[in-house]
C-alpha cells in the first residue's frame, strides 16, 4: 500500500470514527498498519489509534515510539514520548509520566514543541496532581495556559481549564472548582462546532463535581447525565467511570445509600478494567462513607484498607539502577482523606491505640502536601474557602492577600509573614506560621 493509498485509507478511518462507528474504524487502521509501507503514513495511523485507545481506555496500547525510532524525526519523536507520558498518567504510573514529559521538554528545537509544549505541560501538571504535588501542578497549568494564549489554542485551554477546575475541587474552592469547566464549556460554545463532543462531556461532567461539592445536586445530576449520554455515545469508557462515580456521590449526598451503592460498583468495575487506580480509591472512600452512614463501621474500614492498598501502590516504585524498592512520593491527598475518615471511625470505636496512629500520619499528610497557608496559618483544603494563587504558584487564603496586596508582582516581601520568603516569592509556611492546626474531621 503506498502513499496515496495509505492517506485515503486514514481519512476513511476517520469519518467512520467520527461517526461513532469505531470498532469499523480501528479494523480498518490495523489494516493499513499491516498493508502500507509508508512510514509517516504509519505513524499517522498510531496516532489514530492512540486517540482511538485512549477514549475507550487501553491505554496500555497507547504506544508508537518504536515508529518513530524508524522515522528518525525529532518532531516525531517528541510526539511519540507525549503520548507514552499521556498512556502512563492515565495508568497512574505518575513518576513515568513525569520522566516523558522532561524528555519531551529535553529534545532539540523542532517545530513540533511549539504545538506540543502547552500538551506536554498539561500532562506533566495532571501527573503532579495526582501525586498531590499542588505547587508545581499549578505551576505546569499555568505554563499550559500560556502557551494555549500564546498559540489560539482553544482546544489546549478548553483541557486546561478543566484540570484547573479539578485543582481546586481538592483543595476546596469550590467557587473556582465551579469557574474553571464553566469557562471550558463556553469555549466549547464559542470555539467547539467542529470539536470532538468529548470537550463538551468533559466540561459538564467536571461542572457537575463541582456543583456536588456546592450542593448543588440539582444541577450537578443535569451535568452529570449530558456527560454520560456523550460518553455512552462515543463509547468513552473512562469518562462512563467518572460519570459512575459523581452519580454515585449525587445520591450519597442525597442520603440515597440503596441507589449510590451499585453505581459505585459499575464505577469500579470500569475502573478497574481500564487501570485507573486513583479512580478505585475515589470509589471506595465513597463506599467507606456510605457504610459509614449506615453505622457498619468494621465494613467501612476494609473499604480504607484496600483504598490505602491502591494509593500506596501509586507511590512505589523501583529505582531503575538498582533492586532495591524506594519509597516516592504518593498521593498524599488521597491518604490523608483515608486517615481522616479512619479516625472518625476509631474514635466512634473507642479505639484509642489506632486513633492516635491516624491522628499522627494525617498531620504529616498536612506537612508533606504543605496544605496550609503560609499568611494565616490555617489549613487549606479543610473546608471550602476562596483560595489565592501568586505569581510563584503558592496559593493563600483570600482574605490575607486583600488585606496586605503586594506592591507588584515580584514584591512579596511586603506581605505579612512572607519577609523570610526564598527566590520563588513564598514560604512553605515554617511552624511559627501555622497558628491554626487542622482538623483532620473536616476532610
Amino acid at each position: 500500500m503506498g502513499q496515496d493509498q495509505t492517506k485515503q485509507q486514514i481519512e476513511k478511518g476517520l469519518q467512520l470514527y467520527q461517526s461513532s462507528q469505531t470498532e469499523k474504524a480501528l479494523q480498518l487502521w490495523m489494516e493499513v498498519l499491516e498493508k502500507s509501507s509508508d512510514l509517516v503514513g504509519r505513524f499517522r495511523v498510531l496516532g489514530c489509534l492512540v486517540t482511538a485507545h485512549s477514549e475507550m481506555g487501553r491505554y496500555k496500547e497507547m504506544l508508537k515510539i518504536d515508529t518513530a525510532r524508524e522515522l528518525e524525526d525529532a518532531n516525531f519523536l517528541l510526539e511519540s514520548y507525549l503520548n507514552l507520558a499521556r498512556s502512563n498518567e492515565k495508568l497512574c504510573e505518575f513518576h513515568k509520566t513525569i520522566s516523558y514529559c522532561k524528555t519531551c521538554l529535553g529534545l532539540p528545537g523542532t517545530r513540533a514543541a511549539a504545538q506540543l509544549g502547552g500538551q506536554v505541560s498539561l500532562s506533566m501538571g495532571n501527573a503532579f496532581l495526582g501525586l498531590s504535588l499542588f505547587q508545581k501542578a499549578l505551576e505546569s497549568f499555568e505554563k499550559a495556559l500560556r502557551y494555549a494564549h500564546n498559540n489560539d489554542d482553544a482546544m489546549l485551554e478548553c483541557r486546561v481549564c478543566c484540570s484547573l477546575g479539578s485543582f481546586y475541587a481538592q483543595v476546596k474552592d469550590y467557587e473556582k472548582a465551579l469557574f474553571f469547566p464553566c469557562k471550558a464549556a463556553e469555549l466549547v460554545s464559542d470555539y467547539g462546532k467542529g470539536w470532538s463532543l468529548k470537550y463538551r462531556a468533559m466540561s459538564q461532567y467536571h461542572m457537575a463535581v463541582a456543583y456536588r461539592l456546592l450542593g448543588h445536586l440539582g444541577s450537578a445530576m443535569e451535568c452529570c447525565e449530558e456527560s454520560m449520554k456523550i460518553a455512552l455515545q462515543h463509547g468513552d469508557r473512562p469518562l462512563q467511570a467518572l460519570c459512575l462515580l459523581c452519580f454515585a456521590d449525587i445520591h450519597r449526598s442525597r442520603g440515597d445509600l440503596q441507589t449510590a451503592f451499585p453505581r459505585y460498583d459499575s464505577a469500579m468495575s470500569i475502573m478497574t478494567e481500564i487501570g485507573n487506580r486513583l479512580g478505585q480509591v475515589q470509589v471506595l472512600l465513597g463506599v467507606a462513607k456510605c457504610w459509614v452512614a449506615r453505622k457498619a463501621l468494621d465494613k467501612a474500614l476494609d473499604a480504607i484498607e484496600r483504598a490505602q492498598d491502591l494509593a500506596e501502590e501509586v507511590g512505589n516504585k523501583v529505582r531503575p539502577d538498582s533492586i532495591c524498592w524506594v519509597w516516592s512520593q504518593e498521593p498524599k491527598l488521597a491518604q490523608l482523606k483515608l486517615h481522616c475518615l479512619s479516625e472518625s471511625i476509631y474514635r466512634s470505636k473507642g479505639l484509642q491505640r489506632e486513633l492516635r496512629a491516624h491522628v499522627v500520619r494525617f498531620h504529616e499528610c498536612v506537612e508533606e502536601t504543605e496544605l496550609y497557608c503560609g499568611l494565616c496559618g490555617e489549613s487549606i483544603g479543610e473546608k471550602n474557602s476562596r483560595l489565592q494563587a501568586l505569581p510563584c504558584s503558592h496559593i493563600f487564603h483570600l482574605s490575607p492577600v486583600e488585606k496586605n496586596p503586594p506592591a507588584n508582582a515580584g514584591d512579596m516581601d511586603s506581605i505579612p509573614g512572607l519577609e523570610d520568603s526564598t527566590s520563588c516569592g513564598a514560604t512553605k509556611g515554617p511552624p511559627a506560621y501555622r497558628t491554626a492546626e487542622p482538623t483532620s474531621c473536616n476532610y
